[in-house]
């Protein structure tokens, strides 16, 4: 009976394993997975795990109980040392197992901070997994001093979670403005000012020379413009890098993560990829998206075709990101755009629309989700909205949908 294994048990994996059972595939499942818990779901910072208002139980995509009546072999806390797609086996400590076909969904690693310039230190701490935000948990306490190094949404949302513990908190962003990366500036003055708002010190075009301590412990930070911080504990959130290193072991092709054609299969007929570790086509170019609606609807493409379905996957981005009371919708890719159209409501609420060579390619939607549907809707149907009709807060934005 044919064994289908899948190395990597967070969203995608899970969500790929639990695809094959309902498409009806009755041959074996094994998921490996390196980290000790169950798949979960985004908890990091925004979902208000660290603030103790989530339970860790709460955050399991679906319970152990699950793995077992669908017949799956789940394996945590274990590494996959090799894969010989010859062979077609999987190495996993003493253990060697055969596959039919193989699915990598390894994930990402967030970027350290080099031991040379005190990365290494106790206190220093990056967020990806449960682990790393349970260690950081004992520090955010009322009057604690932290360092937020980089100001995308990963540093903003350990910024407003700080923040929401009394905590002192100073951002640093080596780029002009926060988001520089991936919004307009006018979305980076709105969460500049909701965070200034909130009592955080906000330094743009200023990186982090180095990071200093005593005993082994982080106790200040040295910034590149000569300024020096006393500092209790530091997050860092620089990006992350698709985990790739099996399938390079494997002899895969990688470009920007796991090269995949358009069905999720790579230079392997055997071996599929899905989620922040594969890169695939897109509107003409090659794209890896780093959120968690791209792992779960990729991974369960990838499921069907390596049931036979012969489906390419059709990304339509979303994201998400919560700060304070502010919920951040993402619909869109605003790569290339070159116009933005305002539409302010009252109060925090507020949309931000991104439009290239006239067509609507993105919309940055803060705490409206109405503006966020019609334009995620728009994008995805490959309509377009008229700036003069988005700009007017009075406008009724439902009738762009039948234009």
């Amino acid at each position: 009976m044919s064994h289908i294994v899948v190395i990597g048990a967070g969203q995608a994996g899970s969500s790929l394993v639990a695809r094959l059972r309902k498409d009806g595939f009755e041959g074996e499942i094994t998921l490996i997975g390196a980290e000790p818990v169950l798949p979960y779901q985004r908890p990091p910072l925004s979902k208000a795990y660290l603030l103790g208002e989530m339970e860790v139980e709460r955050l399991f995509l679906r319970p152990e109980s699950f793995y077992a009546e669908q017949n799956i072999t789940l394996k945590l806390a274990q590494r996959v040392s090799a894969i010989d797609p010859v062979a077609k086996t999987v190495t996993l400590g003493d253990e060697v197992i055969s596959y039919d076909q193989l699915a990598l969904t390894t994930g990402s690693d967030p970027r350290r901070l080099p031991a040379a310039i005190g990365g290494d230190l106790e206190g220093v701490h990056v967020v990806r997994d449960l682990a790393d935000v349970d260690a950081i948990a004992p520090a955010v306490t009322e009057g604690a001093r932290a360092l937020i190094v980089g100001g995308g949404y990963i540093g903003l949302e350990a910024a407003a979670v700080c923040a929401k513990r009394e905590v002192k908190v100073t951002l640093v962003e080596m780029a002009d403005r926060i988001l520089q990366r991936v919004a307009a500036p006018e979305t980076s003055d709105y969460f500049r000012a909701l965070h200034t708002g909130h009592g955080a010190d906000i330094r743009e075009g200023v990186g982090l020379d180095r990071i200093t301590g005593e005993g082994g412990k982080v106790t200040g930070a040295v910034l590149s413009d000569g300024s020096e911080l006393s500092v209790d504990f530091v997050v860092v959130g620089v990006g992350i890098t698709p985990s790739t290193q099996l399938a390079e072991m494997a002899g895969l092709e990688v470009e920007n993560g796991i090269k995949t054609n358009a069905q999720g299969r790579t230079s392997d007929a055997s071996i599929w990829a899905a989620g922040d570790c594969a890169s695939f086509p897109f509107n003409g170019v090659r794209i890896r998206l780093e959120s968690v609606p791209n792992a779960i609807d990729q991974a369960e493409v990838v499921a069907q075709n390596m049931l036979g379905a012969g489906k390419d996957y059709v990304a339509q981005p979303w994201f998400w990101s919560d700060q304070y009371d502010v919920k951040l919708q993402i619909a869109g890719l605003n790569t290339g755009y070159d116009q933005v159209v305002t539409r302010k409501g009252e109060g925090l609420t507020n949309s931000f629309w991104y439009y290239k060579g006239g067509q609507l390619v993105a919309v940055d939607a803060m705490n409206d989700p109405r503006a966020y549907m019609v334009g995620k809707r728009l994008i995805d149907m490959g309509k377009n909205a008229d700036p003069t009709v988005v700009a007017d807060p009075e406008a009724d934005l439902k009738p762009l949908l039948k234009a």
